[in-house]
């Protein structure tokens, strides 16, 4: 008799309140003005979603010299720089800025910050969107640090005057880690901790890591260039556990399967559900699964859509009380 494999389904996974409402404000937006409406860098990193609003119109371009004039643009919800945002006004550009409220609240903190005369360090890696956002604020200000071992080479104006913000999609342990070694080069430094990590990041991340011990296996669905995706990744890794970054069912090793017997499935909080379900059929199809939820919290997070696509009913899309004027 065939052994019954257990699939284990951490929760939270896949999509969360800020990409629920930045693909919503694309879809919206096709269908108050219709095709094309241009998007400036994937509105989220994920191949699946930016290729099916690809199929109905979207555009998807990374700068703004590529959108004619007046036509509608949108800030991807990682985050743009105020340049962007000028130049966009500058050309006449009919821009909507999907920007994540938490990315928002870093923008927030780091231009306070920079107001009063601090030097940011920001925590995050070098190239990803949110970070190039974020840097623009105050770049003449603010200074990116990759890891802790960095931080001995930091320049700052004044030791004195110094805040820390952190890239909301890294791990809290690798935040925690750097924060650290800020505090104790600059025992003056303010800043929160892990607490610019996004709540569905840390949730994510708290899943995983209540089922990691459990498995053989940890398949996480998320395209490559998916931060908070590659962090799941990783921390099963640090586990000591086999885990390996999907798009898609279509990706799965057959060699992977083999002699797992219980395998963990999540999915970063750019990626749909419906993958996640496409791999539990996929592990199904090579014999008998049971499949176990393990929720470690409730996410009721909502986000209210710009104002100008809100419909009657004030429809709103899954983050505590923020609110998008």
């Amino acid at each position: 008799m065939t052994a019954v494999r257990r699939v284990l389904l951490p929760a939270p996974r896949s999509f969360c309140a800020g990409v629920e409402r930045a693909i919503e404000i694309v879809e919206r937006l096709l269908e108050q003005h219709g095709p094309p409406v241009y998007v400036r860098n994937q509105i989220v990193h994920n191949t699946h979603v930016v290729a099916d609003l690809e199929s109905r119109g979207a555009v998807f371009i990374a700068e703004l010299d590529e959108v004619p004039e007046h036509a509608v643009v949108v800030f991807s919800a990682h985050g743009v720089a105020p340049a962007v945002e000028r130049e966009a006004a500058e050309r006449g550009l009919d821009a909507v800025d999907a920007t994540c409220p938490l990315v928002a609240k870093v923008h927030a903190e780091a231009k306070r910050a920079a107001d009063a005369g601090d030097t940011v360090i920001l925590i995050g890696h070098e190239g990803h969107e949110e970070v190039v956002g974020t840097l623009g604020v105050a770049p003449e200000r603010t200074v990116l640090v990759e890891s802790a071992a960095a931080v001995p080479a930091l320049e700052v104006d004044d030791a004195a005057k110094v805040t820390y913000l952190s890239q909301t999609t890294l791990s809290v342990t690798e935040v925690e880690q750097i924060a650290g070694a800020l505090k104790d080069r600059f025992p003056n430094i303010k800043g929160q901790g892990a607490e610019d990590i996004c709540y569905a990041t840390s949730n994510r991340q708290a899943a995983v890591a209540a089922v990691v011990a459990e498995a053989d296996l940890v398949l996480v669905v998320g395209s490559a260039n998916s931060s908070n995706s590659n962090r799941l990744v990783e921390l099963a890794a640090e586990a000591g556990v086999a885990a390996h970054l999907i798009e898609d069912a279509g990706q799965i090793e057959p060699a992977w399967i083999e002699g797992a017997r219980t395998i963990a499935v999540t999915a970063g909080a750019s990626a749909p559900p419906a993958l996640v379900d496409e791999v539990v059929a996929a592990i199904g199809a090579t014999g008998p699964v049971e499949v176990v939820e393990r929720p470690v919290t409730e996410e009721t997070q909502e986000f209210l859509l710009p104002q100008r696509l809100r419909s009657d009913d004030r429809r709103r899309l899954g983050s505590a009380g923020a609110r998008d004027e």
